[in-house]
């Protein structure tokens, strides 16, 4: 059920604020926001689907190529994911880094491992929070969300 309250992305069970992309088949994917007056996101039936997409694309970022002298091969820092997850132009990225890197505890230019399920899951809920002021799921959402990127 897509919940009716809270910040868009909670509201469309897409806490990462995902861009509707009709090409995408997330699943659990129900198309595009509603109710606003420029519709931008996707929308998901659960808020673990949601997570789920969050999760799969981070997962798919580390893959790419990073940033010159930046971490390793591929994208493997914070400063990297969130460059590509949030680009400056619309958002303050460097803030966004600190604020992610902060929750993670770790430097924006340090490596991290994405595949492995506590960072995945601490850098998905880092997202989370930062996208929508706080982090309302529960444990066990945020693990099921993981859980299905994962598998």
């Amino acid at each position: 059920m897509v919940s009716t309250s809270g910040t868009r992305g909670i509201r469309n069970n897409n806490p990462g604020n995902i861009d509707y992309n009709p090409r995408n088949s997330w699943q659990g994917q129900l198309g595009i926001e509603v109710g606003v007056s420029y519709p931008r996101f996707a929308r998901f039936d659960t808020p673990e689907n949601g997570i789920r997409a969050l999760a799969k694309l981070l997962l798919a970022y580390r893959g790419k190529d990073g940033m010159p002298g930046v971490g390793g091969p591929g994208i493997d820092t914070v400063r990297e994911t969130i460059n590509r997850w949030a680009p400056g132009g619309e958002n303050d990225t460097e803030a966004y880094i600190a604020s992610v890197a902060n929750y993670l505890g770790v430097k924006p230019n340090d490596p991290i491992d994405v595949r492995l399920p506590a960072t995945l899951r601490r850098l998905v809920e880092a997202i989370i929070v930062h996208e929508n002021g706080r982090n309302p799921y529960t444990v066990a959402v945020l693990d099921e969300g993981v859980d299905r990127a994962l598998a």
